[in-house]
């Protein structure tokens, strides 16, 4: 079995190389990533080989998740050193912002045996932590070979990608026998794993830990950098601000229309539009000049000066959960087209009114919650997204309300960061203190 996955993983590979290598070339992605995707990991990296704890968390999402627990991580384990690896561009550079506690970062390596063991080799983990769901059989296969503990953490199964599972189950439930630990997100995922093959004692269902990911914001002027961030959004006394977040495309155009209308009823309202990837920036800067608006790029804003554009489209990476501070409503993209949407606990956190479309796949079991806790609005076409942003605009009561219910039910939803941390603690005995001597558990 796992010769056929590994051949099927090279034959990949070598069919996308001229798509990789025309990226690399025109856009200079990749090239950079490329030996340490292939296992060729600095040997700096772990020079003396010590036994170590590897997060992976594929991107953006992922890696501001596993904050949650990457300190406590370190705190706990201190004679073991800790790794994060991600797989997109955009999750590295913001782990290797958000990790200066780790040890090292680095991208995921292929899924190939002798790429596998050539990491495992420099990182040394005694414990493989997965985040959300990233199932990856040979990195599992050498992980038990070489004794390593596996663990998913606030794992998920879509509705969407559930029955691609199912159809082969009997590949996956050999894969999933593997994982020592599954920490998910709800009774659903649970259900889901089982009927896949995963043994229903290594399923603890934890809550999401993306509730306990979010920073608490302090008093004003607590933290520096957040403030940093929102002196690039300086606007005048009530005007107000709509912020689109993780917008795809199909939704830009939306957004835009619906931002005329809402031109038309509120005096001088500024959009802050963030597209969910890089290479949409100029796209929706593009549609926006177009629509007759007055355009700038979050980069081009000079800080401590008042917006004067319509439109600032936020050509930043990592910077739009603080600038959700600034908003006088949100929506939350991804959700008006069929990709499974995005995060809305960001804007929550701030008690922000939030709205969103009918698809939020990939946040279902959170969407409900909010739903069934009249803590957001959903709405399932653009017309009624410029009738609910109107609204909203138009009623501060209701818009403090709805915020209100949304900051309380992210408070409300904490504590799958210590249920999770006990699961780790199962597989991975914290090491026993003696006076001022440590013991540590045998390394391999």
């Amino acid at each position: 079995m796992y010769l056929f996955y590994s051949l099927a993983m090279l034959l990949v590979f070598l069919a996308a190389s001229p798509f990789f290598l025309y990226q690399a070339v025109r856009h200079g992605k990749y090239a950079g990533s490329l030996p340490e995707r292939l296992g060729f990991l600095p040997v700096s990296l772990n020079l003396d080989r010590e036994p170590s704890i590897w997060i992976h968390a594929v991107s953006v999402g992922e890696a501001l998740t596993a904050r949650a627990i990457a300190a406590d991580l370190k705190a706990r384990y201190p004679h073991l050193r800790l790794f994060v690896s991600t797989t997109t561009m955009t999750g590295q550079q913001v782990a290797r912002r958000s990790f200066q506690i780790a040890d090292g970062v680095f991208f995921f390596p292929l899924d190939l045996g002798f790429v596998v063991r050539r990491v495992l080799d420099i990182i040394r983990p005694r414990l493989f932590v997965v985040m959300e769901t990233e199932i990856w059989p040979n990195i599992l296969r050498e992980c038990r070979a070489r004794g390593v503990k596996t663990i998913v953490i606030n794992g998920r199964i879509s509705a969407r990608s559930f029955p691609r599972y199912r159809l082969v189950k009997p590949l996956f439930r050999r894969v999933l026998m593997l994982v020592d630990r599954f920490c998910v997100q709800g009774e659903e995922t649970a259900g889901r794993l089982v009927e896949l093959g995963a043994p229903r004692d290594r399923i603890t269902v934890t809550g999401s830990l993306k509730f306990d990911a979010l920073q608490v914001p302090g008093p004003t002027g607590t933290s520096r950098g957040a403030d940093r961030v929102l002196r690039y959004f300086t606007v005048a006394g009530g005007r107000a601000v709509i912020v689109a977040g993780s917008t795809m495309p199909g939704e830009h155009e939306i957004v835009l229309r619906a931002f005329e209308r809402i031109r038309t009823l509120a005096r001088n309202p500024l959009l802050i539009l963030a597209p969910r990837k890089p290479e949409h920036f100029a796209e929706a800067a593009a549609l926006a000049r177009q629509s007759g608006f007055r355009t700038a790029l979050r980069s081009e804003l000079a800080i401590d000066e008042e917006v004067k554009a319509d439109v600032v489209v936020l050509d930043t990476i990592g910077e739009l959960a603080q600038v959700y501070q600034a908003a006088t409503v949100v929506f939350v993209g991804g959700s008006l087209v069929p990709t499974g949407g995005h995060n809305i606990l960001e804007p929550a956190v701030y008690g922000k009114p939030i709205v969103f479309g009918p698809h939020m796949q990939n946040f279902a079991e959170i969407a409900e919650t909010f739903l069934s806790g009249q803590a957001a609005v959903q709405v399932e076409t653009a017309r009624e997204l410029e009738d609910a942003l109107i609204e909203l605009l138009s009623e501060p009561d209701a818009r403090g309300r709805l915020g209100d219910r949304a900051r309380d039910l992210v408070e409300a939803n904490r504590g799958a960061r210590e249920r999770s941390l006990a699961a780790i603690a199962g597989l991975l005995p914290l090491p026993a203190a003696t006076g001022n001597v440590v013991a540590f558990p045998a390394t391999r």
